[in-house]
């Protein structure tokens, strides 16, 4: 008879695992002994922790519930103010400081448990924002920490790693020599391709991400102002001493089958239009609604959308009064009685075809994205559909603008956007903090996705002449001194810190 052969898995598993554990435990011991220069590192080096704190809050506006792994003295959950933040560190003595620098009578809020950051996924809940601040160097294997981070994600949930700049690693290790700071555990140098990576592997994609911190120390009137602009000059960021990036879970959100989708129609003085509109947007999903928001028309645009409601019983369609304010606030108005679960805009000119939309209901629905910005500029467009001035205008416009959110675009005014109606509120809240420059609200809907770290997703569409009636896009000069203002709003609002 054949020997049965041993199970040698169990034993090699075994001994990973005890490996994992043991680098964990010796990492905890080094903070243990660290702990009382740690909190002294705290108040010595205030403008620096209070730097990273501020990346923290202009990344993430509203947290919600935060899981910080390797939390330290509980300074970063504290300065975002979430609903509520678990920070959690390997080292007793650390978590026992931040406990009494943040006591629950006085920070409700806040929670810190002794924990490796490996045994995470024994939380069983999930967080909407998951922090990793300067310990993805410390932690023994980063793809099972990375596992270890799934089950606490919802479609939602965004991680942030925010790591020391791997090519200031031999200078951070002769400051600890020398005394400059303490001397931290061993440390394993990535860099952002390697991260990238790793967290691919694990069913994580990259949103965005950027550099901060050329000047660690203050006085901060002068300091901030260095480390707001220096990364602007090419090279420059390069020498930060921090790299930051802002990863979501590859998770699929529905079948395009089984969603519910509202078409807002913005129509001043479409009358023409109008009935090959009803005819021509097709139906998705479960179910679709149409909002035709009439913006103060000088014609019978009303008149017609009522006679297409009557002529059409077995489509959902709505006659909305617009303010008569532009385009932006004439989607607000509409979206305002919005019940289904994807919103999409579509121009009443159908210079894009009212057939592609099926294609932003199916890019969101299978997760690819969670804000469908419409590209005119990847295809030939149609003659006499944008004049040439029109083109070179917006790819420079769009070039500009891929630069200050750090996320590509290459059309920044098509007039086709998908976006969960769930999402919608931070699209509404953009509105609110970037101020009322924008009378098309596409860029409203653009820096609110990206304000809020929605992963922005360009679908090429074909652009033809419109059908009838006269385009609205007049007055090219005004025009590009109201996108240059844009510029200059995303520059102070999103790009600098």
């Amino acid at each position: 008879m054949r020997a049965k052969r041993p199970n040698t898995t169990l034993k090699t598993a075994d001994k990973r695992t005890e490996y994992l554990a043991s680098v964990q435990s010796r990492v905890g011991g080094a903070y243990d002994r660290l702990a009382p220069a740690y909190r002294r590192s705290l108040e010595r080096y205030r403008y620096y922790y209070a730097r990273k704190s501020k990346i923290l809050e202009h990344v993430f506006p509203d947290p919600g519930e935060v899981l910080e792994i390797g939390c330290g003295l509980g300074q970063n959950l504290a300065a975002m103010r979430p609903r509520y933040g678990l920070g959690i560190d390997c080292s007793e003595q650390i978590v026992e400081q931040a406990r009494s620098l943040f006591p629950a009578d006085t920070h409700p809020n806040l929670e810190f448990r002794c924990m490796a950051a490996l045994d995470v996924h024994t939380l069983n809940r999930t967080f909407d924002t998951i922090l990793v601040v300067n310990a993805v160097t410390e932690i023994p294997d980063l793809r099972s920490l990375f596992k270890s981070i799934r089950p606490l994600c919802n479609p939602e949930t965004r991680v942030m790693l925010l790591v020391h700049n791997y090519i200031l690693g031999p200078a951070i290790t002769l400051g600890g020599l020398a005394g400059l700071w303490p001397r931290f555990p061993r440390q394993n140098w990535l860099t952002k391709f390697d991260l990238g990576n790793l967290a691919d592997l694990a069913g994580f994609e990259k949103v965005r991400e950027g550099y901060d911190m050329l000047v660690p120390v203050g006085p901060a009137v002068v300091s901030d102002r260095v480390n707001r602009y220096a990364p602007l000059i090419p090279g420059v960021k390069y020498l930060c001493g921090l790299y930051y990036t802002v990863l979501r879970p590859e998770t699929p959100r529905g079948d395009p089958d089984d969603v519910t989708v509202s078409v807002c129609v913005p129509c001043k003085d479409e009358e023409h239009n109008i009935e090959g509109l009803v005819e021509r947007i097709p139906e998705m999903g479960r179910g679709t609604e149409i909002l035709f928001v009439d913006d103060h028309s000088t014609d019978r645009t009303a008149q017609r959308i009522r006679e297409a409601i009557e002529a059409h019983p077995e489509r959902n369609i709505s006659l909305i009064d617009g303010p008569g304010q532009g385009k932006g606030a004439a989607c607000r108005a509409g979206f305002a009685g919005a019940k289904n679960d994807i919103l999409v805009i579509l121009d009443a000119d159908m210079a894009v075809m009212p057939e592609d939309l099926p294609s932003f209901v199916e890019v969101l629905a299978s997760g690819k994205g969670e804000f469908v910005n419409g590209s005119r500029l990847v295809y030939s467009t149609e003659e006499g559909a944008m004049n040439f001035a029109n083109i070179i205008g917006n790819k420079l416009f769009a070039m500009l603008f891929s630069f200050l959110l750090s996320q590509r675009l290459k059309d920044t005014l098509c007039g086709t956007k998908a976006v969960w109606r769930k999402d919608y509120p931070k699209i509404l809240e953009a509105h609110a903090h970037f101020g009322k420059v924008d009378r098309w609200g596409d860029y409203d809907w653009i820096f609110g996705a990206a304000r809020h770290n929605l992963q922005i997703v360009e679908l090429p569409v074909h652009y033809h002449p419109r059908t009838a009636g006269q385009t609205k896009m007049t007055r090219r000069f005004r025009n590009a001194l109201v996108m240059l203002r844009m510029c200059g709003v995303a520059l102070r609002k999103v790009k600098l810190i």
